[in-house]
């Protein structure tokens, strides 16, 4: 009966410290495979950030998910944010994996799991699970989509902005423009 207990009030512990809209989103300082350091607190009041979680570089739908970025960031570009993909990977898979994928955005690298930790995304298995968190200009969390579908994450993002209420940061194009953009119709 205790270790029934004991798990029961570990396992309420563990939803309870997870992170949740409206919550500050935990603070990070990370490499990127454009050879800087990224750190949430420089995008603080200037822009909203996506951070899009990946399990593994070169895995299938990592590949997917980071394609979609790269095909469609013209139209991601379009919007006041900047949005990374993060994973648990060393930098240098990361690196290998960006350039094979010619990715114009940069990939962080969580090597201490730290962060990953913070976020409440690292599994069982010990990589990060696929979950995007949108965190807005006061550093609060927006919206964290646990359901991510790489083929066409990019284009769930756009639905999310304009969901969010935000505007384009150049001229606006019409919903079917941006939709035939993106899914290619």
């Amino acid at each position: 009966m205790k270790g029934i207990i004991i798990a029961f009030l570990l396992g309420y512990s563990s939803m309870a410290l997870s992170l949740e809209v409206g919550d500050i989103a935990p603070g990070f300082s990370l490499p990127g495979t454009d050879g800087q350091v990224h750190r949430l607190s420089d995008h603080r009041g200037t822009s909203i950030v996506i951070l899009a979680w990946f399990p593994r570089a070169y895995t299938n739908g990592c590949t997917i998910e980071c394609k979609s970025l790269v095909e469609n960031g013209h139209i991601l570009k379009q919007y006041p944010i900047s949005y990374y993909m993060l994973s648990v990977d060393p930098i240098e898979h990361n690196i290998g994996f960006a350039e094979q994928q010619k990715a114009d955005f940069p990939l962080l690298s969580d090597i201490s799991k730290q962060t990953a930790r913070a976020y409440d995304v690292l599994s069982d298995q010990g990589y990060a699970m696929r979950h995007t968190f949108y965190i807005g200009l006061d550093g609060r969390v927006l919206f964290i989509d646990r359901n991510v579908k790489p083929a066409t994450s990019a284009a769930d993002m756009v639905i999310k902005l304009r969901q969010l209420g935000l505007n384009k940061r150049v001229e606006k194009m019409s919903s079917a423009v941006i939709t035939n953009d993106i899914l290619g119709w």
